[in-house]
């Protein structure tokens, strides 16, 4: 009997403590885990390019002028006849220009994104000018003189252009102006190897016009590098004076105008905005990279 009864005070020590074991593991508490969220990223808009359609630039650009040419020249002559250089008009038998150099600088505006208009002045360095005239020298002797001056251009033109697209940064062009030319002539010395005579050279304003082809390459959005070609030309004028030692009577001289072709480069900038030949084409922003997993801590 008294082994039955501890065996039943044991059965009820065992159940009390498992039950006491589990009301303490349901008393636990377990937290969640936190989870930590990376903010997404933020993409800003491209700020908006402002355009340069109406803007100004200036350029400026240095010449070689390759191929010059001058018109007939004639010349009055006022001689007494008979066997001397006889009253009316003689003319050069040779005449030749050397090539020379210019410089020239300008302000336009951007009409819209094809058209320019522009104002340009230029110097053409003085380029050395030899002629021949033959005729009667002292004595009534048929002779041959040798001619020399020198003749400096400068000339004021109002310009309109054509831009003909622009092809990776590369934009052919067209154009054409009319104006005015400031020729310089020097003395004219003339020589025919018995006497020397100089003749005073002329200055005057001529109409002139010209053509332009070329292209320029955006450097910047702003700044442009420019190569071309340009022909000129100049309407005929006085170019040199009545013989200031008198002699047999020769002069004035008159010349019937220049054509001059040239090469050119230069650079021209952009005032007012982005060049509208130059500016970069809309990209969109590349895909932003997939956000990283939830980190658990």
């Amino acid at each position: 009997m008294k082994r039955s009864s501890m065996a039943i005070a044991g059965a009820v020590l065992l159940s009390s403590a498992a039950y006491s074991s589990t009301v303490l593991a349901a008393d636990i508490y377990v937290p969640e885990p936190e989870v930590i969220v990376e903010p997404a990223p933020i993409s800003y808009a491209p700020a908006p390019v402002k355009h340069g359609f109406g803007s100004w630039y200036i350029r400026g650009d240095v010449s070689y002028a390759l191929k010059n040419e001058v018109g007939d020249i004639e010349y009055i002559t006022y001689g007494p006849g008979g066997g001397v250089t006889a009253p009316g008009t003689g003319g050069f038998d040779t005449k030749d220009l050397d090539e020379t150099y210019d410089v020239g600088v300008g302000i336009g505006a951007n009409i819209g994104k094809y058209f320019r208009a522009e104002l340009g002045v230029d110097y053409l360095f003085k380029s050395e000018f030899r002629g021949s005239t033959s005729g009667i020298c002292g004595g009534a002797v048929a002779c041959t003189s040798d001619d020399k001056s020198e003749v400096s251009i400068i000339t004021a033109m109002a310009n309109a252009y054509v831009d003909l697209g622009t092809y990776h940064g590369i934009t052919p062009y067209v154009g054409g102006g009319i104006g005015g030319a400031y020729v310089k002539w020097d003395k004219l010395i003339n020589d025919d190897g018995t006497v020397v005579v100089e003749h005073e050279g002329n200055s005057e304003w001529r109409f002139a016009w010209q053509l332009m082809a070329g292209a320029s390459y955006c450097l910047t959005e702003n700044l442009e590098a420019d190569i071309g070609y340009r022909y000129l030309d100049i309407e005929g004028g006085r170019m040199f004076e009545y013989a200031a030692s008198g002699g047999t009577g020769t002069g004035p001289g008159y010349d019937d105008g220049f054509q001059i072709h040239e090469v050119k480069a230069g650079l021209r900038y952009n005032f007012g905005g982005a060049n509208p030949r130059c500016e970069t084409a809309y990209l969109p922003p590349a895909p932003l990279p997939p956000a990283p997993p939830p980190i658990y801590k």
